[in-house]
């Protein structure tokens, strides 16, 4: 069975920085994409990035220079790093994964098994 567990959110002050991760177990972890959601409060899921099995990267466009997605596959572990935190990040961020390649960018029905997510909140 395919387990996923983040870490890493926590309460931060606005223009701080945080570094998600999210390990996971019960998958060929190297042949697998991982991808970044997260929900504000009141809103819809919302796609922040992905990492594919080759080591490439995607961005949401609202996030794109301020997030930094990156895995380590001997830890089967993906990282978000986040900089320059505004009152807009505070989300439940969650973290995915499905056997490469995915067919389309952000497309986050595709994905499969989703972890609990952990909660990130910007004080202003």
């Amino acid at each position: 069975q395919v387990q996923l567990v983040e870490s890493g959110g926590g309460l931060v002050q606005a223009g701080g920085s945080l570094r998600l991760s999210c390990a996971a177990s019960g998958r060929t972890f190297s042949s697998s994409a991982i991808a970044w959601a997260r929900q504000a409060p009141g809103k819809g899921l919302e796609w922040v990035s992905s990492i594919y099995s080759d080591g490439s990267t995607h961005y949401a466009d609202s996030l794109k220079g301020r997030v930094t997605i990156s895995r380590d596959n001997a830890k089967s572990t993906v990282y978000l790093q986040m900089n320059t935190l505004n009152a807009e990040d505070t989300a439940d961020y969650y973290c995915t994964i499905k056997k490469d390649p995915p067919l389309a960018v952000g497309l986050l029905a595709e994905y499969d098994y989703w972890g609990q997510g952990t909660q990130v909140t910007v004080s202003s």
